[in-house]
């Protein structure tokens, strides 16, 4: 089992924590973390695009012209799809791009996005995130006491609101609670930063 520094949240380091080696030390399967963005991404589209067909249009209850002796095409209606303001035929209608893969396919690519982060050594585990009021700087610190300049993405416990309030409006920073652990998240971000309770809370999910 992967073993890696555990660290307090002014730098420095506490020990080691072992890693589950069945969740944060498999081969990466690319191709299943692949499948998996593409769905996350189909379900965050809204799908609210709309046209009007025939019946949506208004206008066009009267037959433009009699149906013989005209010398001119047939018409029904000026709100036919070939006329000028007329309905729209097989135009797009509001649905849902969502679906689901198989359960073990989404465990695979989550477990693959985070061993993909301790081969590229860029998880990092602290024992804590506590603070006492909702302090953006202080939390800015602690970033920079983990050396982290780049887009990261913290997963804390449930009940930390205050770390999660701290980090709200610093650039480049996303906070999750360990139930919402998400592929999409993990490779948008450069570094990942667990607390220890939310990598216990992770494993138990996962194992």
């Amino acid at each position: 089992m992967p073993n890696i520094a555990l660290f307090k949240q002014d730098g420095t380091q506490n020990g080691e924590v072992t890693l589950n080696d069945a969740i944060f030390g498999i081969e990466p399967n690319e191709n299943v973390v692949f499948d998996a963005i593409i769905m996350q991404r189909a379900s965050l589209r809204q799908g609210n695009h709309a046209v009007k067909n025939r019946s949506a249009v208004r206008g066009g209850g009267r037959k433009p012209w009699r149906q013989k002796g005209t010398g001119r095409a047939r018409q029904g209606s000026i709100r036919s799809p070939q006329w000028r303001g007329g309905g729209v035929v097989f135009g797009p209608t509001p649905r849902s791009y969502s679906y689901k893969l198989p359960k073990k396919v989404r465990r695979l690519a989550i477990k693959s996005v985070l061993s993909n982060k301790v081969i590229e050594q860029d998880l990092i585990v602290v024992d804590a995130l506590k603070f006492d009021a909702p302090k953006t700087k202080e939390f800015a610190q602690v970033l920079t006491n983990l050396h982290v300049d780049t887009k990261v993405l913290v997963v804390i416990e449930n009940d930390n609101d205050f770390a999660a309030l701290s980090a709200r409006n610093l650039p480049g920073v996303t906070v999750i609670t360990a139930e919402n652990l998400n592929v999409l998240d993990v490779v948008s971000h450069t570094k990942l930063v667990l607390t220890q309770t939310a990598l216990t809370k992770v494993e138990e999910v996962l194992a």
